[in-house]
């Protein structure tokens, strides 16, 4: 995948999603609060993006987290932040629809 890709959309492929859930991964939404009321992936909790900066302490101790939104590009940004603050643990999931897709498999 692609630096641009990688950063800012397509998320990862849909079986390490699922893998990595099924592991307990942390699954976080950063779209707003009105877009995740109206579905979400399964044990998926809401951190907008805005957020994320604000809320790093629950991303400690979480063995892996995955962030999505509408598109990607949000998540591939809350990727970029919490990488900057020290998580390495971090898959940008891409669309909720593509991770609620890997979920059902």
């Amino acid at each position: 995948m692609g630096f641009f890709s990688n950063l800012f959309g397509g998320g990862e492929p849909k079986q390490d999603i699922a893998e990595l859930v099924k592991n307990g991964a942390f699954l976080v939404d950063v779209r707003s609060p009105g877009e995740f009321s109206s579905g979400t992936a399964k044990g998926a909790v809401n951190i907008p993006l805005d957020k994320i900066g604000n809320s790093l302490k629950r991303f400690e101790g979480k063995n892996h987290i995955i962030v999505f939104c509408r598109s990607g590009m949000r998540s591939g940004q809350a990727k970029s932040i919490l990488n900057q603050n020290g998580f390495n643990n971090v898959t940008n999931g891409g669309p909720v629809t593509s991770v609620i897709s890997a979920l059902k498999k």
